[in-house]
């Protein structure tokens, strides 16, 4: 059996021991009476189960008379009889209810005026052993803790519980007057029908307080359910009930049970209250993410949630707007997105449970271990709550709310998410008008800018853009990561003036130029210088502000160009942080000749890059210098193995007034460092054959695919004969062509990265080579590409500052450490 209640005030503790006389003995009414102030009486302190009308059961005996109580007080010993026993004894009365069986249990006379403990059950045989030694049980932890009754009052007015008999086939009830009282009745009103008491429940209390009739869940001792019914103030009075299913000796089955007020035992916040709350926050809301955060802020507490999911239903596809916790490692995989982005591969019908919810517009209560698709399932192991959001005869979406552990649904927490469901809904269908105009707005701007960050060989890089609320203004700022030749990467971030279309689009062809001229080759001063230049020309009035990066991602060297812009911040390895002092020109499209200075920077593999644009760092409540310092605090905190948990740490609490661009870059280094090797090759009658013998000399060093070094000549100790005929015929057709079609400097570069050589050949003309498509079969020419296209894995050409550099990759095999 349960352990006994703990010490409380002697009434709680009373209660409390009866009601489990009920639930452990298989009795339908449990009674204790002690002696009245004179000591001629037994009278009634507590009961609980059926109506004492049930069995004729009074409210007071003679001390000295001939009752079980009397008898077992007298005897000092308990009584358990039998129907066949019972005939003559005054109670309980017989003619009232056939075949029961009585215990009577002296409760002991320690504080001097012993009782006795009164118990009735309907089953056959009476009580069994077992439940006789837990009435004994029960009997000694009540000695000396029963309080002595009134002399003048009857135990009835002070009962706060009220007994009730329901005969499940017929749905009549026998009340007692208490439990009348407690749903605002008297009894010459009651015409003693269940649904009259059902009439006055709370609407979304009434499928929990019908499920009590169900047979298969009204185990003795398994049942307890809250529920509310509505006071003629207005407000809800909360109602507990206990019971048990019994069949009687005709077969009949019927439920008994109590009913007592717990209003006063709920906190002065109820959930009236918190629905109110809610409202008044979602009221203040202008979009379909705050109006997110905001519903799950204001159910995850009072339901004690482990996770609260919001989508917006778009369509046959759900739109994630909110995760609660954010942590993506809390949840299944499916739910790892960011802010306003799909569910991958998971359209609505690919989620049978959220779909059902969804076309049935009813929330679905689903407890721990209800078969469910993994990726709903991994939401709320414990308990789940699927919530359809109504907003206007239609489905806004949905809010799913899980447990880890085991949870119990009660009619409270189900009416209160209902109530919130509704308010959710008709939040999101009011801030999505408005949202939408400002989503169009970032759509816009987004369009303009990288829709992917490219893999960075030897790093990371992270982005993100948080368009202005203030009205539907949108602004100039973007960012860039360009890969370029020879492992280097640049990073670009830069602000146009204003917020408005022009400025938008004036971004949208700054940004364009810029990539332009430095995958042309050009060095990062050259770049910023002509960038100015086009904006000079284009006579707009606005001008714009930019920060350049060229970074060697083998070296870590830096070159960095500012144009009016902050400077770069770093989080070196150890966590210190440093602005970095960088020389800088005047904005973009100020001066049509300006200078821009580079500086050069060194990075150690570890450190982080953080360029953004000043609506991060500036407001009109905080100084730039005193944001910047913010930034670098909130950088030495930071974990670089996350960048994107970095992001959006960083852009927590943004000023919402501006645009803000944020561009973050790790810096860990290349793994393997390509080996190189150049010549600068001279006009001369015998170019060819030095390119050739410089050539052979390399690939004798290096030893492609071979493990080992050589000390051969002219290719004779690379790894293979092949490969170093593959690469000398390259390197032949190659600069042979540039001697012959160009003008200028000619030079031969060759890099070996692992398993693949690179020969690129640069000039000084800007003109490309023409593959020809057919060659006739007298001609000695022009099979020169043809050759070099048969024999490598892949071949090109990248313009080179004025120039241009034709390339080709040749498959060594696996190359030496």
């Amino acid at each position: 059996m349960a352990a006994l209640p703990g010490p409380r005030e002697p009434a709680g503790r009373l209660r409390s021991v009866i009601e489990q006389a009920l639930v452990f003995s298989g009795a339908t009414l449990a009674a204790v009476y002690t002696p009245d102030t004179t000591g001629s009486a037994l009278a009634l302190v507590e009961s609980a189960g059926v109506p004492r009308s049930l069995y004729g059961l009074r409210d007071t005996y003679p001390a000295d008379g001939d009752s079980p109580m009397a008898a077992a007080r007298r005897e000092r010993a308990p009584l358990w009889l039998t129907p066949d026993a019972l005939d003559g004894c005054p109670p309980p009365d017989q003619s009232r209810a056939k075949d029961i069986s009585v215990a009577a249990l002296p409760l002991g006379d320690a504080a001097g005026h012993a009782g006795c403990l009164l118990a009735v059950t309907e089953r056959p045989g009476g009580f069994g052993t077992g439940e006789q030694d837990v009435l004994v049980l029960l009997a000694a932890a009540l000695g000396g803790t029963v309080p002595a009754p009134a002399r003048d009052t009857c135990p009835g007015d002070h009962d706060d519980a009220g007994s009730f008999g329901l005969a499940m086939d017929s749905g009549r009830i026998d009340a007692d007057a208490r439990l009348l009282a407690l749903f605002g009745m008297a009894p010459g009103d009651f015409d003693g029908r269940v649904e009259t008491l059902l009439a006055q429940t709370v609407p979304e209390d009434l499928p929990t307080l019908m499920s009590v009739v169900e047979a298969d869940h009204m185990a003795i001792g398994d049942r307890e359910l809250d529920f509310r019914i509505q006071r003629p103030s207005g407000e809800p009075r909360w109602l507990r009930l206990r019971g048990q299913v019994v069949a009687d000796a005709d077969g009949r089955t019927r439920l008994l049970g109590t009913v007592t007020d717990t209003s006063d035992l709920r906190s002065g916040v109820t959930d009236v209250t918190r629905v109110q709350r809610l409202a008044a926050v979602l009221a203040g809301t202008s979009t379909v993410r705050e109006a997110s955060q905001a519903v799950a802020a204001g159910l995850r507490g009072p339901l004690n949630a482990d996770r609260i999911a919001l989508a917006e239903l778009e369509g046959e596809r759900l739109v994630v707007t909110v995760l609660d916790p954010p942590d993506p490692e809390l949840w299944p995989g499916t739910w790892r997105t960011e802010w306003r982005s799909e569910w991958p591969d998971a359209p609505l019908r690919a989620m049978p449970t959220l779909s059902a919810a969804i076309r049935d517009g009813r929330p679905a209560i689903l407890e721990a271990g209800t078969p469910l698709e993994p990726d709903v399932a991994e939401v709320g192991p414990g308990g789940l709550a699927v919530l359809p959001l109504p907003a206007g005869g239609r489905t806004a979406g949905l809010c799913l709310i899980g447990w880890d552990e085991p949870h119990a649904f009660g009619a409270d927490e189900r009416a209160f998410l209902t109530a919130a469901a509704g308010l959710a809904g008709q939040a999101l269908t009011r801030v999505r008008a408005s949202d939408a105009e400002h989503e169009l707005v970032g759509t816009l701007q987004r369009s303009l800018l990288p829709r992917r960050l490219p893999d960075i060989p030897g790093g990371r890089a992270v982005a993100r853009y948080l368009p202005t609320v203030a009205g539907l203004e949108v602004g100039g700022d973007w960012y860039d990561v360009i890969p370029l030749p020879d492992q280097h990467v640049a990073l670009v971030i830069g602000d146009v003036q204003g917020h408005n279309a022009v400025a938008a689009s004036l971004m949208g062809q700054m940004r364009t130029a810029l990539r332009a001229y430095a995958i042309e080759g050009h060095s990062p001063d050259v770049v910023i210088s002509h960038t100015n230049r086009l904006l000079v020309g284009m006579e707009t009035d606005l001008f714009a502000t930019c920060c350049y990066l060229d970074v060697d991602m083998e070296s870590g060297s830096v070159l960095c160009v500012r144009a009016g812009h902050l400077p770069p911040v770093l989080r070196l390895p150890d966590g210190r942080v440093d602005t970095v002092d960088t020389a800088g020109g005047p904005p973009l499209g100020v001066v049509p000749d300006a200078d821009f200075p580079m500086t050069e920077l060194v990075l150690e593999p570890g450190t982080l890059v953080a360029l953004t644009t000043d609506g991060l760092v500036e407001s009109a409540g905080c100084d730039i210098d005193v944001g910047i310092a913010a930034l670098g605090d909130a950088l030495a905190r930071s974990d670089p193995g996350h960048l994107g948990l970095v992001a959006d740490a960083l852009l927590d609490g943004a000023n919402r007034n501006d645009d803000v661009a944020l561009l973050l870059m790790r810096y860990d280094g290349t793994a393997v460092r390509p080996r190189r090797a150049g010549l600068t090759v001279r006009r001369e009658p015998h170019a060819v054959r030095a390119a050739r013998d410089f050539t052979g000399r390399t690939l004798d060093d290096w030893r492609p695919g071979t493990g080992t070094e050589g000390t051969g000549t002219n290719g004779s100790g690379t790894g293979g004969a092949d490969t170093a005929d593959t690469v000398l015929l390259v390197v032949t057709e190659l600069v042979t062509n540039a001697l012959l079609h160009t003008t200028g400097p000619v030079r031969l570069d060759l890099t070996l990265v692992r398993d693949r050589l690179r020969v690129a050949v640069g000039d000084a003309s800007p003109r490309s080579p023409v593959k020809p498509v057919a060659t006739p079969w007298e001609s000695t020419g022009g099979r020169g590409l043809l050759m070099v296209e048969a024999v490598t894995a892949a071949w090109g050409t990248v313009p080179v500052s004025g120039g241009k550099q034709v390339w080709a990759e040749i498959v060594t095999g696996p190359a030496r450490p």
